[in-house]
């Protein structure tokens, strides 16, 4: 069992530090180098003072505005803005990413409007990456057509949700059901959040319920 839980949190561990490398990197290769970029023009357009209504200042215009977006959608990656006040539209913006990724993949949600419970935004986080890393693992990256539902409750003093993928045949739900990061995911839920974590096949979906 502590082997188990210890191959489990490793494997959560390098998938967070992968992740970090890889927004770092994107950090270096894209966003500062886009940024010299555009100082460096902006200085060369100064020197040849032109006006704000130049084709020239425009397209610099339109650089900074992109580059703005590139910087809210990486801090929205690190730490997503409705985490301390709404986990359900958290999730409603995670998918949102996946979905712009994944043109094969139909969705149905059922979240709650009214969200309040006395988590704190540490958890919130853990459990919006959980559900990051399930995504990950099981929903294929070649376009085949999946559907996902979702469904997230919050009963008395008890929260649980719940993930349930559809795939087109039963070679392809085998192949996912069968991976062990989903076993690694579970034990890492179950130490990370102190909930429980369980998954069961019927027909061609699979279905992961967490509960905490």
């Amino acid at each position: 069992m502590r082997e188990r839980i210890q191959q489990a949190l490793q494997w959560w561990s390098r998938r967070q530090s992968i992740k970090l490398f890889w927004e770092a990197e994107i950090i270096r290769d894209s966003l500062l180098q886009e940024c010299f970029t555009i100082r460096r023009g902006l200085d060369l357009l100064v020197q040849d003072n032109l006006d704000s209504s130049s084709p020239q200042m425009q397209a610099y215009l339109q650089k900074i505005d992109d580059f703005h977006l590139a910087l809210v959608k990486l801090s929205d990656r690190l730490c997503p803005t409705p985490i301390q006040q709404s986990l359900p539209l958290s999730i409603e913006c995670l998918l949102e990413t996946f979905l712009e990724s994944s043109p094969h993949l139909y969705y149905q949600i059922d979240l709650p409007l009214y969200w309040q419970t006395e988590e704190s935004t540490e958890r919130s986080l853990l459990i919006l990456r959980i559900l990051e890393e399930l995504f990950i693992i099981i929903i294929p990256e070649i376009c085949i057509p999946v559907s996902v539902y979702i469904n997230l409750k919050n009963q008395k003093n008890r929260q649980s949700l719940v993930i349930k993928i559809t795939y087109p045949d039963i070679s392809t739900l085998m192949l996912y059901a069968s991976l062990p990061e989903l076993k690694y995911l579970r034990d890492s839920f179950q130490v990370l959040i102190s909930g429980k974590c369980h998954y069961s096949r019927q027909s061609l979906s699979l279905s992961c319920i967490f509960s905490w």
